[in-house]
C-alpha cells in the first residue's frame, strides 16, 4: 500500500459550483471500493474542517448502494435517514462536504419532473438525484499516482518497473539471466492471457521444449484476425457510447438488472441507432412486459428475438406495399377538373411564349422565326398531349384566350 505524505491542509480550496458537475470535475471517476478507501483518507487528512465520522457514514452508505460498473448511486434521502438515522438537514451538510471536497459530483439534479412518464408507466414519481463516486487530484498526489488524462475520464497507469521480482517457474528448463534495461519496460495495469496459452509464474516466457511440443499438438490451429476493427465494423467510440446508455437503461429497468452491460448494450444496438434515448429505450423495454408477472428468464436474448421478429415483420409489410403497388399502378397522377385542365394547358403555352421572348433577346432568332412557326405549334401540341396524359385525360383541351 502507498505512504501518505504529509498534507498541507491551508491550501486546500473546496469545490464548488459547477465544478460538482460531472461535466466539469477536476476528479477522477472511481469504483465504489476504491472511492471509499480515498475518502477515508480525506476524512481522516483533515482536509475539510467539517468533514467527521458522520461524513463516512453517509459515504459508507452510498457506496453500499453505488453501481459497480459506473460508480453512481441515487440520493434517496428519506431512505438514507430512516437507514442511517442522521437527521435530513444532517445529512444535506454531510453530503455538501462531499462535494466540496471533490468525491461526489451530480449526474442528475433532482427535480419534480414525473420519471415514470418518460419511462412510460403509470403514477407519478420525481426525478431523483444521482451522485457520481470520484477521487480528487489531492489524494492522487499524495499517493504518489501517475494520473493519464484529466476530470472525470482520467485514469491511473500504475508503474511496475520498480517492484520487488517473484520466484520464476522455469518448467524444468535451467534458469536463463536475461536482464533488460529499466527504462525500456512498458508500464502496465493488468496481465493479459489469451485463450490457448500456457499460464505462467512470475512473468516467466519459458517452458520446456516438450510441454511446449505437447502444447502446439493439442491446441487448433486458428487464422489469424486482423484487429484493424470490430468483427461488426463498428466504432469503438460508438461501443463505449453503446455500453454508458446500457448503464443509463439497466437501472430504470428491472429484469434487465442481471444483465452484464457489454451483452445488454449488444442486443440494444438496433435502438440505439435509431437515435433513442435511454430514457426512450427504457420505456420501450417495460412495455414489452407491462401488465403481468412474466419476466424472460434470459433478457438478453428476449430483446434480440422481439428486436429480431418486429424488425422482420416490419420489412415483410414493405414489401407487401411495393408489390401491390406495382401491380396496381394508378392510370393518371390525378383527375383535375375542366377547369384545372384547361389552367395547366394556358400556363403550359404562357410559359413557351415567355421561352421564346428570352431567347429572342439573347439573339437566338433561330428559336422564333416565322419558318419555325410549324414546329413550334407542333412542339406545343406535344406538350399539351404530355400534360393531358398526366391530369389523366385522353382529350387534348385548347384553352380559350
Amino acid at each position: 500500500m502507498s505512504t501518505t505524505s504529509a498534507v498541507d491542509t491551508s491550501t486546500f480550496w473546496p469545490v464548488l459550483g459547477a465544478a460538482q458537475e460531472v461535466e466539469h470535475t477536476a476528479s477522477r471517476w472511481s469504483a465504489p471500493r476504491k472511492w471509499l478507501t480515498a475518502v477515508r483518507w480525506l476524512i481522516g487528512s483533515g482536509l475539510h474542517p467539517k468533514a467527521n465520522a458522520t461524513t463516512l457514514r453517509v459515504a459508507e452508505d452510498l457506496a453500499a448502494r453505488m453501481d459497480y460498473s459506473t460508480g453512481h448511486a441515487r440520493y434517496c434521502e428519506a431512505d438514507m435517514v430512516a437507514r442511517t438515522s442522521i437527521p435530513r438537514a444532517t445529512l444535506y451538510r454531510h453530503v455538501g462536504y462531499l462535494r466540496e471536497l471533490g468525491a461526489l459530483a451530480y449526474v442528475r439534479h433532482g427535480s419534480r419532473k414525473n420519471i415514470r412518464a418518460a419511462m412510460g408507466l403509470k403514477g407519478y414519481a420525481a426525478t431523483a438525484t444521482e451522485y457520481a463516486a470520484v477521487i480528487p487530484a489531492t489524494y492522487d498526489h499524495a499517493m504518489g499516482h501517475r494520473i493519464v488524462g484529466t476530470g472525470y475520464r482520467a485514469r491511473i497507469v500504475i508503474d511496475m518497473r520498480n517492484q520487488a521480482p517473484k520466484p520464476v517457474d522455469t518448467a524444468g528448463n535451467p534458469p536463463v539471466e536475461n536482464p533488460a534495461e529499466p527504462g525500456l519496460e512498458t508500464p502496465s495495469l493488468t496481465w493479459v492471457e489469451e485463450d490457448g496459452k500456457r499460464k505462467v509464474v512470475g512473468g516467466s516466457n519459458y517452458t520446456s521444449q516438450q510441454t511446449a511440443s505437447r502444447d502446439r499438438a493439442s491446441i487448433p490451429q486458428q487464422k489469424s484476425k486482423s484487429n484493424s476493427g470490430s468483427k461488426s465494423g463498428r466504432h469503438a467510440l460508438q461501443v463505449a457510447q453503446d455500453i454508458r446508455i446500457a448503464a443509463q437503461v439497466r437501472p430504470l429497468v428491472t429484469w434487465t438488472q442481471r444483465v452484464p452491460l457489454r451483452p445488454l448494450a449488444f442486443c440494444l444496438r438496433p435502438l440505439i441507432d435509431r437515435g433513442m434515448d435511454a430514457y426512450g429505450i427504457a420505456a420501450y423495454l417495460n412495455g414489452l412486459c407491462t401488465g403481468g408477472r412474466w419476466r424472460p428468464r434470459r433478457p438478453a436474448a428476449y430483446i434480440r428475438t422481439v428486436l429480431a421478429d418486429r424488425q422482420q415483420a416490419g420489412h415483410k409489410r414493405d414489401q407487401e406495399a411495393v408489390r401491390y403497388e406495382r401491380e396496381n399502378p394508378v392510370s393518371g397522377a390525378f383527375r383535375a377538373t375542366i377547369s384545372a385542365q384547361h389552367a395547366f394547358q394556358a400556363a403550359l403555352k404562357e410559359g413557351i411564349a415567355l421561352y421564346q421572348q428570352q431567347m429572342s433577346a439573347r439573339g437566338h432568332e433561330d428559336l422564333c422565326t416565322p419558318h419555325l412557326a410549324p414546329a413550334i405549334e407542333h412542339t406545343e401540341e406535344e406538350a399539351a398531349a404530355d400534360m393531358a396524359a398526366f391530369l389523366g385525360t385522353n382529350t387534348v383541351l385548347t384553352p380559350a384566350f
